[in-house]
């Protein structure tokens, strides 16, 4: 069962709808070489009080399991809805994750095309096939009322 791009960033939309309230509402799904959706998850730092616990790295987890083969993810597509940091665009390297597929641009701290480009990176032994930018808007919007919430909060504690 092949998805459309569109298709996968609405399903990680739906998996951002699992953050907690402190969350900051990021979602990604897994899909395997197959199309069978392996995993999906939300950021759950906070939850979890778990600095690693970003949407990409537990949907990552959750994959690996699913495939019992160990840490590699070859052939996998990951969807988040937004472009992975360091740490996440690191870990689908190493994952050998085969395809990045990422809504809205994070021009702070995106690692895959904004501030750096670790997942096409030359010098790596591993390179990530990126589609960013995939219902941006839509992959903005929940971020955009998620920090004004955290500053209208903010305003009301002082």
């Amino acid at each position: 069962m092949r998805r459309t791009d569109e298709e996968l960033i609405r399903a990680a939309l739906d998996a951002a709808r699992g953050a907690g309230p402190r969350d900051v509402p990021i979602g990604a799904v897994i899909i395997g070489p197959d199309g069978t959706e392996l995993a999906r998850a939300a950021n759950a730092r906070e939850a979890l009080g778990d600095p690693t616990a970003h949407a990409e790295i537990v949907a990552m987890r959750a994959a690996a399991a699913a495939l019992g083969d160990g840490w590699r993810l070859a052939g996998t597509t990951l969807a988040v809805t937004v472009e992975p940091c360091t740490m996440c665009a690191g870990a689908l390297v190493m994952a050998r994750v085969a395809r990045l597929v990422f809504g809205a641009w994070e021009p702070k701290t995106g690692a895959a095309g904004s501030l750096w480009d670790v997942v096409r990176d030359r010098r790596l032994t591993h390179r990530v096939q990126v589609r960013g930018g995939v219902l941006a808007d839509e992959c903005a919007a929940p971020l955009e009322q998620f920090f004004a919430r955290q500053r209208f909060g903010r305003e009301n504690f002082r």
